[in-house]
């Protein structure tokens, strides 16, 4: 009975230097006033577009809702109640393997109050 020689697999690994190559800016901004956001979202595009950088977005993410309701008498009429809600606007800008100017650049940027910003590098 003959057998089939067994065949030796080889694994291919991945460097760390391959992987660090393909480097992302994610920019995640978010406020409360979906204008101003827009506004502060198309100066970071601008800022970044200036310095030949490849930009992704931006990508509208979920609206977060809170929700609160506040009885409006404080202990007698139980179904005369208020309810205030919170949006929070998001978006996501994704910087395809950036420039340290192009980084430099958007830590100088000045953007209107009220907007929160997160930066990852992935």
């Amino acid at each position: 009975m003959a057998t089939k020689p067994q065949e030796k697999k080889q694994k291919v690994k991945v460097t760390a230097s391959v992987e660090s190559a393909i480097q992302r800016l994610r920019i995640r901004v978010r406020a409360y006033e979906h204008k101003v956001l827009d506004i502060s979202v198309k100066q970071i595009m601008d800022t970044a577009l200036r310095y030949d950088a490849t930009v992704i977005g931006p990508i509208p993410l979920p609206t977060e809702i809170k929700k609160y309701t506040v009885n409006r008498s404080a202990f007698i009429y139980k179904n005369a109640r208020e309810q205030f809600e919170m949006r929070v606007h998001k978006r996501l800008i994704d910087i395809l393997s950036p420039t340290p100017k192009v980084i430099e650049a958007l830590t100088n940027i000045s953007l209107p109050s009220g907007v929160d910003i997160d930066v990852k590098m992935v």
